[in-house]
This record gives C-alpha cells, sequence and structure tokens, in this order.
C-alpha cells in the first residue's frame, strides 16, 4: 500500500469517527433515558451541549441551541402521550433567541407538568426554557443565566447605552441602527418572557423578573445562582434526582 493511500484513510477516519462516536453516544444516552423513564414514569428529554461529543480533525465544535435543537425537541414533546409529565434535563450555554423560545412555548403549553433539572448550567436560552416549566430543580452549585439579546456579539443592552452617553451627531449610522435592532430585541425578548411567566407570576412580578433577565443587569455570562434565583422570586427546588446528576 502506498503512503499517499495511508494518508486518505487515516483522513477518512479522522472524518468518520467524530460522526460514529456521535452515534455512538446517542445510543447509549437513549438507552440510560429509557431506564430513567421507566424509574421515573415521566418522558424524560435531554437537551444536552457539550464541547466533547464531536470533534473534527481533533478540534472541538461548540454546540449551542439552534433550530435542529427546537425541531428535535418540539418533536419529542409532540410524540408524548398527552398529560404525561415532563422532566427537560438542559445543560446548555444558550444559542439562538428564536430557537430556544420555540422550545420554551411549547413547554409552557404542555397540558401536563413539566420539570426542568439543572444539573450544572443552562445560560441565556437555557433560562428561558427554565422559566417556561412549572418546576425547576437545581443541584447545589448549578447556574442560570441572563437571557439580555446579543446583537452582533455586543450586549443590547451595551449597544443602547451608548445613546445615553454620547451626543447624536457623535454617533455613526451603523450604531443607531443596531441601537433599534438592539431596543426591539430586548423588548420582544421582554414580552416573551412574561407570557411565559404568566400564570406563575402576577403581572407586576413577571415584568420585573423579565426585565432584570432582559434589560443588562448582569453581564450576558454572569452566573445565577440557586440563591441569586430565589431572590428573583423565582421557586427553585435543590432535590436532584442522582439518576439526572449521572
Amino acid at each position: 500500500m502506498a503512503f499517499s493511500d495511508l494518508i486518505w484513510i487515516l483522513l477518512l477516519f479522522l472524518l468518520v469517527q467524530p460522526i460514529v462516536g456521535r452515534r455512538l453516544l446517542q445510543i447509549a444516552r437513549r438507552r440510560v433515558l429509557e431506564r430513567i423513564e421507566a424509574k421515573r414514569n415521566a418522558r424524560v428529554i435531554l437537551l444536552v451541549h457539550r464541547t466533547e461529543t464531536i470533534s473534527v480533525l481533533g478540534l472541538p465544535l461548540y454546540r449551542y441551541i439552534d433550530i435542529d435543537d427546537a425541531e428535535q425537541v418540539l418533536r419529542a414533546i409532540r410524540e408524548t402521550d398527552p398529560g404525561k409529565h415532563i422532566e427537560l434535563v438542559l445543560h446548555t450555554p444558550g444559542g439562538f433567541a428564536l430557537a430556544a423560545m420555540q422550545i420554551a412555548r411549547a413547554v409552557h403549553a404542555w397540558p401536563g407538568d413539566v420539570t426542568v433539572f439543572v444539573p450544572h448550567y443552562a445560560m441565556s436560552g437555557g433560562t428561558l426554557i427554565a422559566l417556561a416549566a412549572d418546576r425547576i430543580v437545581m443541584s447545589e452549585h448549578a447556574v442560570l443565566g441572563p437571557v439580555d439579546p446579543q446583537i452582533n456579539g455586543y450586549p443590547a443592552a451595551s449597544i443602547l447605552s451608548v445613546l445615553e452617553r454620547k451626543a447624536m451627531n457623535d454617533i455613526d449610522d451603523e450604531t443607531l441602527m443596531l441601537a433599534d435592532i438592539s431596543q426591539k430585541a430586548i423588548t420582544e425578548l421582554r414580552i416573551g418572557m412574561i407570557e411565559l411567566l404568566r400564570g406563575r407570576f402576577d403581572e407586576e412580578k413577571s415584568g420585573e423578573i423579565a426585565r432584570a433577565l432582559t434589560e443588562g443587569l448582569w453581564n450576558h455570562d454572569q452566573p445565577i445562582s440557586v440563591t441569586d434565583a430565589k431572590g428573583l422570586g423565582l421557586d427553585v427546588n435543590t432535590e436532584m434526582p442522582e439518576e439526572i446528576m449521572e
């Protein structure tokens, strides 16, 4: 066998190995889920993003909530028997607001109970989904995160702050357009969050929580601990089942 053939075989292996590894991991998770579902008598859905689950040429691919996730989670919810208790395990840095909101609205609309488990972290869009559930269970050191929109990699609230700090004639057109988009994004997300909180909080409290999480009170990667979440008024349980932590 020529040396060039060996190179091609090696490259093929490096390209195929992550796909095969991902598939094997999915099968293993499915088996674990079936055991957990049988034990807990509930529909268990995972939304897990881990950088080590797949890589190309040794470089990790960072995952986040995207449209594919929304399609898969919505499909799993649709395929669940009406009224059955759903347990959604979140382990995610967040992602696209559109996808997260689609999942959150499906969770909120479910006729049965929905419990969200956060073993480690559910930031940004993950927090949005968690707020749509009937109850949130976090491990002792798990965290949530602010849900403030990010525009072109910048916090929307920070872009808007430019309008307050500089004279209008000193602000370039691009920043003004980004500020307009930022205001709309914050408003839309705040309204959506109030919609998700309605029914568990009155209008005033829903608005207070929504503003705190969407309007740049914290940096976007600020960890919101169990204590912080309770300080916001969220009803958070810390009795994490052992099988979920595993």
